[in-house]
């Protein structure tokens, strides 16, 4: 099989960790753009990609590149492409866009002159057109401009790839899944030590976490991608690329625990695990943090998401100064990090930092702090070591 240029689409500041992803799979060359990774590969890749890529949101195809300055050059462009080759005439499809450009500033009125290109040329040629289905098209393209360069992409995901296909019940300020696991790449997370999430909602980041110690495929659980509807689909190739994946899983020898203090969220959180088929994996039980001490021996690995007081009303003040308490004196030899986007609140914690990386939760600007919680003094602990 022939390889062809993809592209990955992420997160800011997820760039270099799905870049290592994309390498430690097979990519070919990886280069990193700004909420994107373009690499090499072939048709069995981008189906590998799809299943493990754990901070991916979509992998694009690109099948065409053209210069565009108003919306004539753009339509033919679009149409210049054979689009019998992905398509039919009693097939659906959808089109979105990504714009950077002062050509074209209205994304829908592009998805909608690419609309236009696409069924002109089929009515021509055939007599009848595909038509458009906002839900489930046969076949999903992406137009991206930037200023007066048109790319054209298939897109092989279809809905974003954090949705992995486990979450049936979420709580009141859910975290993205890709969010959550580039959160744990990030904190380096590996599974060679417990590990808990003292706030753990609806059980995102537990089911990540788990997915990571054990090498489980991230999207192992999904439904459908969009590549299984194309001309090219490829059953068998599919089910050898997925039995290869699930051959390099690996035994977990730690605990991964949650905590949550609403009895609605750990319900939750215990269905959505279950789910995913780590409940074996993973312990949630009904408890409040700030009541808590550490119950394992040796280092634990701790991330949470904490509230921001975006949509849940709290006293951001006296909250967050009681993670600040609890850890420093409940929670000895632990390497605790969370992510809030109320960077104000930060300062409550009474603990330094000794890590702070700068990533959005939504459109939200947000930091994922570190805070290392010593077995003695932090002076104790230097001495020790010298």
């Amino acid at each position: 099989m022939e390889n062809f240029k993809m592209t990955a689409k992420t997160f800011f500041g997820f760039e270099e960790i799905l870049a290592k992803e994309l390498q430690l799979l097979g990519a070919q060359k990886v280069e990193i753009g700004t909420r994107v990774v373009s690499f090499m590969g072939d048709k069995g890749f981008m189906y590998k990609a799809n299943l493990a890529l754990r901070t991916a949101l979509k992998i694009l195809k690109p099948i065409k590149t053209f210069k565009a300055f108003n919306d004539k050059s753009l339509y033919e462009g679009i149409k210049k492409i054979d689009w019998s080759d992905y398509l039919n005439e009693h097939q659906t499809f959808l089109v979105d866009t990504t714009l950077h450009s002062e050509h074209f500033n209205h994304s829908q009125f592009v998805a909608l002159k690419t609309k236009d290109a696409i069924v002109d040329q089929f009515r021509e040629l055939k007599g009848k057109r595909p038509s458009i289905d906002k839900d489930f098209p046969d076949l999903q393209i992406h137009v991206h401009i930037d200023r007066d360069t048109v790319t054209v992409s298939l897109d092989t995901s279809g809905a974003s790839l954090h949705h992995r296909g486990y979450r049936s019940a979420t709580n009141i300020a859910p975290i993205n899944e890709v969010l959550a696991a580039g959160m744990l790449i990030l904190s380096g997370w590996e599974g060679k030590s417990h590990f808990l999430d003292p706030m753990c909602g609806s059980g995102t980041i537990l089911a990540e976490a788990a997915m990571i110690a054990c090498n489980i495929p991230a999207n192992i659980n999904r439904k459908e991608f969009a590549f299984e509807k194309w001309k090219d689909w490829d059953a068998e190739l599919f089910d050898n690329i997925l039995e290869s994946l699930l051959k390099k899983t690996r035994e977990f020898h730690y605990t991964i625990k949650g905590y949550d203090k609403a009895p609605s969220a750990v319900s939750k959180a215990k269905d959505n695990v279950r789910n995913a088929n780590l409940d074996e994996y993973i312990t949630i039980t009904n408890e409040n943090f700030f009541d808590s001490k550490k119950e394992t021996e040796g280092p634990l690995h701790m991330v949470f998401n904490p509230p921001y007081g975006e949509r849940l009303d709290i006293d951001m003040e006296r909250f967050y100064r009681e993670i600040g308490d609890t850890l420093k004196q409940n929670y000895p030899n632990t390497n605790a990090w969370f992510i809030t986007a109320n960077l104000e609140a930060l300062k409550f914690v009474g603990l330094k930092p000794s890590r702070k990386i700068k990533l959005f939760n939504g459109k939200l600007e947000a930091r994922l702090v570190k805070y290392e919680m010593y077995e003695g003094s932090k002076k104790g602990k230097y001495l020790s070591e010298k």
